[in-house]
């Protein structure tokens, strides 16, 4: 184990002898494939934020968790002394709790006993630390808990905060798997880079592989944007246009709505009101822009569905302002979407198509989907509210090329913004 500085020589023991330029493959960046962990003390940072039901205090199962059991359960495997840290909730939310539930259900999924401690960085943490033996695995409490934690600064600053000055000397090697908080510069996020050899877990590096496969794709590219955030999705279609790796991108939800309005069409009050309530009408010169610049390929909807009565009625474009809000694309939209996923080498999807969760409003989001589902392209599934949307719907991850556990992160990095977490493990690849 590590005793002080920056790296000392012992610390590199972990780090397979062969590596050579191996390890450079993946964006720069080392994974599990690249270091020996066998009794040696691993700090693995992954995300366990999961539904809370405040009602009931309990905790609910997560996709997230299966697939950071599966990193967890690697580095047990391999006879490596395993520190779990994870958060949970943001201090002052009603899920801001202790990790104590999460232990055991993560247990459950990694099919063996999971050690809890309620401290991070005091003495009952460095001694369960001390206490592990080859194989077996220890969560320590939400990271949150500490001041420091969620303070945006450098990476060089966050090696000198508390998590890491107590728990780098205790340990030889860091490893991020929480690719869906590596969007921010958080002291458990980024510290430990600057102290310990660093490497991808699992989950970081698929994810990874995934949105790269997205960014230098196979063309056809396609993209279905929809969903209730139409401002990532437009920061999402304006990087990869500018690019010139995106060939269409499909419009629906509300920023389909917003396509429509951008082109002078009418959508009528309600779901005006609605775009202008939240805020979203300040994005129509930018949708104005990109069409001026990439005209059909950013495509607007052909028709879309209202609610009137409680009913799902379908309204084409000149049959339009609609009185009742605007719910889902229409049939003739979902053919033309469906036409230009058939040819696709390529297919991201990001937000449902409408409103999945009412009865009649799903059929968009359903069918093309569907269509997604049954082609042979790469598939990648956005997080978030898709991934509900997917498994609500009937749809299993299997059924795509890899779905996505990540929401803000996913968005930054498809935008080509700064990744903190993953730069921070690239520049300790090159220490």
């Amino acid at each position: 184990m590590t005793t002080s500085g920056v790296f000392p020589a012992d610390s590199w023991t972990c780090l397979n002898s062969s590596l050579g330029d191996r390890g450079w493959a993946l964006n720069g960046f080392l994974t599990l494939d690249d270091v020996d962990v066998k009794s040696k003390v691993t700090l693995v940072r992954v995300d366990l934020n999961v539904p809370y039901d405040p009602q009931t205090g309990l905790i609910q199962e997560s996709e997230r968790v299966k697939a950071h059991a599966e990193t967890i359960r690697e580095l047990s495997d391999k006879g490596a002394r395993v520190v779990v840290l994870a958060h949970q909730g943001r201090r002052g939310d009603v899920d801001f709790i202790h990790l104590t539930q999460h232990a055991k259900l993560l247990s459950e999924r990694v099919g063996k006993p999971v050690a809890f401690v309620d401290d991070v960085v005091g003495e009952k943490a460095a001694q369960a630390i001390q206490r592990l033996k080859d194989g077996e695995i220890l969560l320590l409490d939400n990271v949150r808990i500490l001041d420091d934690e969620t303070v945006e600064k450098s990476v060089e600053e966050h090696g000198e905060s508390l998590i890491v000055k107590a728990l780098a000397p205790l340990a030889d090697l860091f490893v991020n798997d929480a690719f869906s908080a590596a969007h921010r510069s958080h002291a458990s996020i980024v510290g430990f880079t600057v102290k310990l050899p660093s490497v991808a877990g699992r989950v970081m590096e698929q994810e990874i592989k995934s949105c790269e496969r997205a960014l230098k794709p196979e063309r056809p590219n396609i993209f279905v944007l929809g969903g209730a955030k139409p401002d990532d999705c437009v920061k999402i279609m304006a990087h990869m246009l500018e690019r010139g790796v995106l060939d269409e991108a499909l419009t629906c939800g509300l920023l389909g709505q917003l396509c429509l309005k951008a082109s002078g069409v009418e959508l009528g009050q309600p779901s005006i009101g609605l775009l202008e309530k939240k805020g979203f009408l300040n994005l129509i010169p930018t949708l104005q822009s990109l069409r001026g610049r990439y005209g059909d390929q950013v495509v607007c909807p052909v028709d879309v569905a209202e609610e009137v009565d409680g009913r799902r009625v379908e309204r084409t474009l000149e049959e339009l302002p609609c009185e009742g809000l605007i719910m889902d694309i229409g049939g003739k939209t979902v053919e033309k979407y469906r036409k230009s996923l058939k040819r696709a080498r390529t297919i991201v999807v990001k937000g449902p198509a409408g409103v999945y969760e009412k009865k009649g409003f799903d059929r968009g989001t359903r069918l093309l989907l569907e269509e997604v589902k049954r082609s042979k392209a790469y598939t990648l599934i956005g997080g978030g509210d898709t991934s509900v949307a997917m498994s609500i719907l009937g749809f299993k991850p299997e059924d795509f090329s890899y779905v996505s556990l990540a929401g803000g992160a996913l968005i930054t990095y498809l935008s080509g913004e700064d990744m903190p977490g993953v730069r921070a493990l690239k520049n300790a690849a090159k220490r």
